[in-house]
């Protein structure tokens, strides 16, 4: 792909790709009559309440990310951080196998799984729109510090839509917890160099999350709990040195890397 912009980076587009990706998952969740907390009932449910949204939002970011000729500053940075904070996204991983080890198996039927694989589509959707797009939006006026705080507050800001069919607190709960996470993907875009494996992280964390819920969850469950938790604290306390010296911000036309 190009390295050449077509559009230059403007903050308020990264804000309005956010908020278009946010209206359009909302309208086509909304209109499948399925709420988030009966997404994990049948594989039906999983995929009209959440699956379809998700294919949807990918194409149409698909193209607005070409259109823009941002895929480079979307999915690459210049430089690669300091290396050692990658402990956190591999905290997150320990954390994942366990979920997936205390995942009953044998509650899925052939539909259920089909739709919690389209769910691994979160991970291009939620990272390219916040930690690509928005990301390389506000890399066009602000420091790296503010760039990872912005997305990961929009991020999390994202699972409120969550509260239309799941208790508030349960929601703001979630909310906390998407900060943390936010956080540890945008560790591994800086410590890596490249959004994709954020994606990917993040993808199968979500199916992981899903697929947890659907039956009922073996005794190791709690194990991976904990280690998320760690995950999380060590990432926000990591975070810091991620951008301690970061050299990021966009230039007027400028792209990802040289």
């Amino acid at each position: 792909m190009s390295s050449a912009l077509k559009v230059r980076p403007r903050v308020w587009i990264g804000l309005a790709i956010y908020l278009g990706y946010i209206a359009v998952v909302f309208t086509v969740q909304l209109a499948s009559g399925v709420r988030y907390d009966e997404l994990g009932e049948s594989g039906s449910n999983l995929f009209f309440g959440a699956g379809l949204s998700l294919i949807i939002a990918a194409v149409l970011l698909a193209i607005t990310t070409t259109l823009l000729g941002w895929w480079r500053p979307a999915v690459f940075d210049r430089h690669r951080s300091v290396r050692w904070p990658i402990i956190a996204p591999i905290l997150m991983v320990v954390a994942l196998v366990f979920n997936l080890i205390s995942t009953d198996w044998a509650a899925f039927d052939g539909a259920f799984l089909a739709a919690a694989l389209v769910i691994i589509l979160v991970g291009f959707t939620e990272e390219i729109t916040t930690r690509g797009l928005l990301l390389t939006g506000l890399r066009s006026r602000l420091g790296e510090g503010w760039v990872w705080f912005v997305t990961s507050v929009l991020f999390a800001a994202m699972h409120l839509l969550n509260a239309t069919g799941q208790a508030l607190g349960a929601t703001l709960q979630q909310v906390v917890f998407a900060f943390v996470a936010g956080t540890v993907f945008y560790i591994l875009r800086r410590v890596t160099g490249t959004l994709v494996w954020a994606m990917v992280l993040h993808g199968l964390w979500d199916f992981s999350t899903f697929a947890l819920s659907h039956g009922t969850p073996g005794p190791l469950v709690g194990i991976g709990a904990a280690v998320n938790l760690i995950a999380g604290v060590f990432g926000l306390i990591a975070v810091a040195f991620v951008i301690r010296g970061a050299d990021e911000r966009l230039a007027a036309g400028g792209g990802g890397r040289p």
